[in-house]
């Protein structure tokens, strides 16, 4: 895997008469370091139509420096970025190729800028001599490669401060307080493959755009392709196993196949159908074991609140063995999933569906009437299962009715969700009321697996001599939350069934 570290870093205009001011006058630092002059040499690769620079993603191969070598940048926030390393050669590093998949697919990368950065440096320190951010002055000259401009040239100077691994990003604010008392100014340009593509693209007069009335269709697209969007900038954290990051891409497929079926009356259904059972397929994959963490999260919470006194026997030991024994080592198998033509096939779908959507004559429709018709018909569908599932008395059917009452919730919440842009505060409220009932329900159902893996526990403790006090205790427990839950859930579904909330959205 590659070397990863998180950049933090601001950049400022400079020209070349730019002198940096006294930075061993910022607060914190004792000393400004002068670390001499490195010349750089920067290869920047994209794909023809340059889809990494559109989203902000950048791919070098440098020569010179400290950290020469293959570096790839992924965006975090403004001025925060991910970058990874990999050493020097030839091609492209396989790593690399594996990260930017969702976003190549069938492309190759080949050189698009070259940059060639004669990089002053100084290092600020503290007393203890502990470096506390990286300045230098580069000025650069780059030279386009590819595509429109091809042959152009431009340069420039600018500053860059990096903040030191382990930083207090407040520290860069003292810095720029600094630079600015001495007139410089912050850059505009995100980076210096942005600021080269901008200064070497031939400028073309802008064609007069007419604007077509802002319709259900255009509302509608815009969502789907915002999900679009996020499984692809997801895979990415998929593959470096990043905190969330399967769970957020899964869900992301699941709202992309629940606006398929909400606005039916907009995109075509037998276009979309089949688009969604793939992204059934996907998201099955990428929960393999997702909803075991999830599960052994909440038994492992239950065991921490209990006294000590009351956990008998090896319970930690044997959830961690039963565990065990259910996962089925999805960490490759995600990746395997994510490397295979039938994933890659359904993102070139996907972008085929965006770019060319199957719209239905509704699509052209005013947002205040389509919409709001589409919400209130997963409402109703939510309101006949909820009926379904108060009429039974507690036991196994009232479950499996509220475990279906949650799927139709969720499915509303997103409606509402989509429909936001387009009809405001009304649709915010009714997402809000939905998210409520679907949390409820999906704390019940969460309940309900927990009690049937206490009971398999408890059986697999009893056989092996072991005592099952505690699993039956935690049972109790979790059948305790689910009779809460139930009774918690008129009074929520009172306030989510509020005719005003559907009211509202009709206006």
């Amino acid at each position: 895997m590659a070397d990863t570290k998180r950049e933090i870093e601001r950049k400022y205009e400079a020209t070349d008469a730019t002198r940096l001011p006294d930075l061993s006058r910022v607060a914190g630092v004792a000393r400004a370091v002068p670390k001499g002059v490195t010349e750089l040499d920067a290869v920047y690769y994209d794909t023809p139509g340059l889809r990494l620079a559109a989203d902000s993603l950048t791919l070098r191969r440098r020569t010179g420096g400290a950290d020469e070598g293959w570096h790839l940048k992924f965006p975090v926030a403004t001025g925060i970025r991910d970058e990874l390393h990999e050493p020097l050669g030839d091609t492209l590093p396989p790593s690399f190729a594996a990260l930017l998949r969702s976003r190549l697919r069938h492309d190759e990368v080949t050189p698009v800028v070259r940059l060639l950065s004669s990089r002053d440096v100084q290092h600020l320190t503290d007393a203890d001599g502990t470096l506390l951010a990286e300045v230098s002055v580069d000025t650069v000259l780059a030279e386009r490669l590819a595509g429109k401009g091809s042959g152009t040239t431009a340069t420039w100077t600018e500053i860059e401060v990096e903040l030191a691994d382990d930083g207090d990003p407040a520290f860069l604010d003292a810095v720029e307080k600094r630079l600015r008392k001495a007139g410089v100014r912050p850059s505009d340009a995100s980076s210096k493959l942005a600021r080269a593509l901008a200064e070497t693209t031939p400028v073309r007069k802008k064609k007069r755009e007419t604007e077509d009335p802002y319709t259900a269709g255009d509302h509608v697209l815009a969502y789907v392709r915002e999900q679009i969007r996020t499984i692809v900038e997801r895979d990415p954290a998929v593959r470096r196993d990043l905190p969330d990051s399967v769970h957020k891409m899964r869900v992301a497929t699941r709202r992309l196949r629940s606006a398929f079926k909400t606005y039916r009356t907009i995109l075509d259904r037998e276009v979309t159908d089949p688009v969604g059972a793939e992204l059934k397929w996907l998201a099955g994959e990428l929960g393999v074991d997702r909803d075991q963490e999830v599960l052994d999260e909440r038994l492992t919470t239950g065991i921490d609140a209990l006294p000590t006194t009351l956990a008998l026997g090896p319970v930690r030991g044997r959830l961690q063995v039963w565990s065990a024994a259910r996962r089925t080592g999805s960490r490759r198998r995600i990746i395997d999933v994510l490397d295979g033509k039938r994933y890659l096939d359904l993102l070139d779908t996907l972008d085929a569906l965006a770019a060319d959507p199957p719209l239905r004559p509704a699509a052209s429709r005013a947002p205040g009437k389509a919409l709001p018709r589409a919400v209130l018909k997963d409402y109703e569908r939510l309101a006949r299962r909820m009926d379904h599932a108060l009429e039974h008395p507690p036991g196994p059917e009232r479950d499996t009715a509220m475990h279906e009452a949650r799927k139709a919730a969720k499915r509303a919440r997103y409606a509402g969700e989509a429909a936001r842009p387009a009809l405001g505060r009304p649709a915010k409220r009714f997402a809000k009321r939905m998210k409520a009932v679907q949390s409820l329900l999906g704390d019940h159902q969460d309940s309900v697996v927990a009690r049937e893996a206490l009971r398999t526990l408890a059986v697999q403790a009893h056989a092996a001599g072991e005592t099952t006090f505690t699993w039956g205790l935690l049972y109790g427990h979790e059948e305790a939350t689910a009779d809460h839950r139930e009774r918690e859930l008129p009074e929520v579904w009172a306030r989510g069934s509020d005719p005003v909330l559907r009211a509202d959205l009709r206006q």
